[in-house]
């Protein structure tokens, strides 16, 4: 090393910390060694990879995050492969492993996954311990205090296998809601009691609990037909509508029919959840009862038994009626919860299958963009909520 070289590193080393100068020199010394030795410091086997399989091991066992410095090029070429491009921190290793366990990755294959990829050696325990640091964040996240009034909630189930003696199915429930702001809330997970469907005095329960941490008003509900859900609404919150989702309504009507006539059911039926009334809705159902309640009884039943809950959002402007009318706002949460469950396969326990579902929540949206696109989305129709609901949309914000 020239006298020259020597004495820039030591103007450059004296302007940083004691220590921070002492580990600069470290790497130098390093990246010399290997130089002089003739170790490449890139490439397979190289000084880099060998330096970043030791980070990232000592960072899964707890190691703090660490800077990274990256190279300046003239045509911005460089692009690095483990540390993104003006990435300055590398200190989300954990949330690495979360993300892939998120995804439906069991431990065996996070553990596969960084040895292939970083040469990186990590135990199954350790990948354990890191996602169960997540269970004081579920207690929390699951207990924190909501918010005092809702535009709608939107509920839904997702069934996941669990062995529990034997594997069996076992529903878990969501609920997510819209702000009077017109943000994604979601504002919970619980684990369903029995496998034919729980009753009113379970979802008494669950919605008393959402009312203790502090909602006090929700102006609609929309459901799938959860058995004894509609009378606990009524009581949690007397005010607040019971919308069934009419894409759940279809679904479970093509059911009974045979596929090639789901078309001709599905054209009949539309003039029934696009009227522009009530009267108007009725007409139209006994035309398709007319036609198809001979061959498909359990059809014209199944909506007979939903009337009460299909009929109120035809009482709204078009505006609500396109958001309220099916649970699309939370089947694009379940589309992610069910990917990843069916990439894990079954759970050891309820807790496991909660921890996991859980991880998929917090992994959602990385950048922010989907949330401003669901706020932009509901900006019109709270407008509307506000109007119909003489104001209670409005006392939620103060």
């Amino acid at each position: 090393m020239t006298a020259a070289k020597k004495a820039g590193q030591a103007a450059e080393g004296s302007e940083l910390p004691g220590r921070e100068a002492a580990e600069l020199e470290l790497a130098r010394q390093l990246a010399e060694r290997a130089q002089a030795e003739g170790l490449s410091l890139t490439g397979p086997g190289g000084l880099l990879g060998r330096l970043t399989k030791v980070v990232l091991e000592g960072a899964l066992e707890g190691v703090g995050p660490v800077e990274v410095a990256v190279p300046r090029d003239r045509d911005a070429s460089f692009a690095p492969a483990i540390v993104a491009k003006r990435q300055r921190r590398l200190g989300g290793v954990d949330d690495l492993v979360i993300s892939l366990v998120a995804k439906g990755l069991t431990t065996g294959e996070v553990q596969a996954h960084l040895a292939e990829i970083y040469g990186a050696e990590v135990s199954r325990d350790t990948i354990s311990t890191i996602t169960d640091r997540v269970l004081d964040g579920l207690a929390e996240w699951q207990s924190r205090p909501l918010d005092a009034v809702y535009a709608v909630l939107f509920i839904d189930v997702i069934n996941v296998k669990i062995r529990d003696g034997q594997v069996a199915n076992r529903p878990i429930y969501v609920i997510l809601g819209v702000t009077a702001d017109g943000e994604r809330d979601i504002l919970g997970l619980w684990a369903g009691e029995h496998g034919d469907g729980e009753g009113a005095k379970y979802w008494l329960r669950v919605l008393t609990e959402v009312k203790n941490r502090g909602t006090r008003d929700v102006l609609m509900v929309v459901c799938d037909g959860l058995k004894g859900l509609p009378d606990a609404i009524a009581q949690a919150w007397p005010q607040a509508i019971t919308q069934t989702c009419i894409v759940h309504l279809l679904r479970n009507s093509f059911r009974y029919a045979s596929r090639r006539d789901w078309d001709a059911i599905a054209k009949a039926l539309k003039p029934v959840y696009t009227a522009v009334s009530e009267t108007a809705a009725l007409d139209a159902f006994a035309e398709f009862s007319g036609q198809w309640e001979a061959k498909y009884p359990a059809i014209v039943k199944l909506w007979e038994s939903a009337w009460a809950e299909f009929v109120p959002f035809l009482r709204f402007d078009t505006e609500i009626r396109r958001l309220i009318c099916t649970t699309n706002a939370i089947e694009s949460l379940n589309a992610r919860f069910r990917r990843s469950v069916k990439a894990r396969g079954h759970f050891p326990t309820e807790q496991a299958a909660l921890k996991h579902l859980y991880l998929v929540i917090i992994s959602l949206d990385p950048t922010g963009r989907g949330r401003q696109r669901w706020s932009n989305r509901w900006k019109a129709a709270l407008n509307a909520f506000d109007i119909t609901f003489d104001g209670r949309l409005s006392a939620g914000r103060k």
